[in-house]
């Protein structure tokens, strides 16, 4: 499949994990990819995946949480490549474990600067520029803990993920008539460091979720990369202001 010849797309976190694989999933399908993130040198190995294979691609360091920053990270992808037509806020983290009553000031506040105001700042210049430019797609990437599944002790990520179910959804009202369509995708366990234990190994991993998950096993990178690429793609021209769960049965 070739579907994204000509665009542009931008993806946050794109150093690693579900945004490097978004980003080279982009790319094999035509787009050029502005790879967005705070690390340099991740950075740059997602690039340099995409251009080894064939593909067009563009490192920039900017940190979600600072306006200024996001600004310029827009402003440097329609400089580099002539526009912005698809982005993919999904830089995240995972912080503050344990009760709520014991979840520490400075955890909570850095998950929420980062997972929930890092996504609307994200999306308030993105489509600053796409209204004036045609619209365009963004696909935010939240997860199936907050709206869709608790579980006990992740409180301040829980929380966050819940608040970019509901943003995704109120920008989506918001700005469809602008021509921009949003919509957000919520992986559950996937073939990620994130979804590791502490101390936990891939092969424990993988006998932990025959018990746990319906399906039985994680959702790899490249099935959840599938959803971000179906939702940014003219196939899902009607879909606006869903959130596509994948998780393997898990919330179900």
């Amino acid at each position: 499949m070739n579907r994204f010849p000509g665009k542009t797309a931008l993806v946050t976190g794109a150093g690693s994990g579900l945004g490097r694989a978004i980003a080279l999933a982009f790319a094999a399908e035509g787009a050029s990819v502005v790879a967005a993130g705070r690390t340099a040198a991740t950075l740059d190995e997602t690039v340099g995946l995409i251009e080894a294979a064939g593909g067009t691609a563009a490192a920039v360091v900017a940190d979600v949480t600072d306006s200024g920053q996001v600004r310029a990270l827009v402003r440097e992808t329609v400089g580099r490549f002539g526009g912005l037509d698809i982005a993919v806020n999904n830089a995240g983290i995972l912080r503050g474990a344990g009760p709520v009553g014991e979840v520490g000031e400075e955890d909570w506040d850095a998950v929420q600067r980062t997972n929930v105001t890092g996504v609307w700042l994200a999306m308030k210049h993105e489509i600053a520029h796409m209204k004036d430019h045609g619209g365009g797609a963004i696909v935010n990437i939240s997860s199936n803990l907050g709206a869709h599944l608790r579980i006990p002790g992740l409180a301040a990520y829980l929380t966050s993920k819940a608040a970019v179910s509901a943003l995704t959804r109120a920008a989506a009202l918001d700005h469809i008539h602008q021509g921009i369509r949003i919509n957000a995708v919520s992986p559950g366990a996937a073939a990620t460091s994130m979804s590791l234990r502490p101390g936990e190994t891939e092969a424990d991993r993988a006998e932990r979720m025959k018990r746990e998950n319906p399906l039985g096993r994680v959702a790899e990178a490249e099935e959840v990369a599938a959803a971000v690429l179906y939702l940014a793609s003219p196939a899902a021209g009607a879909v606006v202001g869903t959130d596509l769960v994948i998780d393997s049965g898990a919330s179900a």
